[in-house]
């Protein structure tokens, strides 16, 4: 045997192993922030803004004048809610009544055929909701409402808990919406 061609020794292997899993370990810990981080701002952000999206389109469906829809059902009914009357909270934290509704984690309407979750009674978020919708509806026209009248919808959504222990997912949409339309 020739001088040099020695192998490894376990003091040189355990070197080795240890600063292989000091690195992993970090890696790991990056590899757990990403996964939390798309989960939060992909995902759940998508639905969330998905969401939004739908109850502005059940929003601007209503007429103009309409104060009396109510839009935490689907369908909508005639009576019984706010529809655009002027009022209500873009804020997720303190949702006023009557101007929020409730979805579970499928994206199905809480009380409806369906849903994992029940019927909310005012403010109170159901047992199984997920996703939280409230809206605001403001008067922006100019003086006198004659000829050109506006309001201005906010829709924000949000999730009952981010994933991974960080802040929830909330999206906002703004639109305006004119009289006679």
């Amino acid at each position: 045997m020739f001088s040099g061609e020695q192998g490894t020794t376990l003091i040189e292997v355990m070197i080795a192993s240890g600063l292989l899993v000091t690195l992993m370990a970090g890696l790991m810990a990056m590899a757990g922030i990403a996964i939390s981080t798309t989960e939060n701002q992909g995902h759940l952000a998508a639905r969330t803004t998905e969401y939004a999206q739908d109850k502005m389109e059940q929003l601007l469906a209503l007429q103009y004048s309409d104060n009396s829809s109510d839009t935490r059902v689907f369908p909508a009914t005639n009576t019984g809610g706010t529809g655009l009357a002027v009022g209500g909270s873009s804020n997720v934290d303190s949702p006023t009544a009557s101007y929020v509704d409730y979805l579970d984690v499928n994206g199905n309407l809480c009380g409806s055929t369906g849903a994992g979750c029940a019927a909310p009674t005012s403010t109170t978020p159901p047992a199984g909701w997920y996703y939280e919708r409230v809206w605001k509806v403001v008067d922006v026209s100019p003086g006198a409402c004659t000829a050109s009248c506006l309001k201005q919808i906010t829709v924000a959504t949000a999730t009952a808990r981010g994933f991974g222990g960080s802040t929830r997912a909330t999206s906002y949409l703004t639109v305006l919406k004119s009289s006679p339309f």
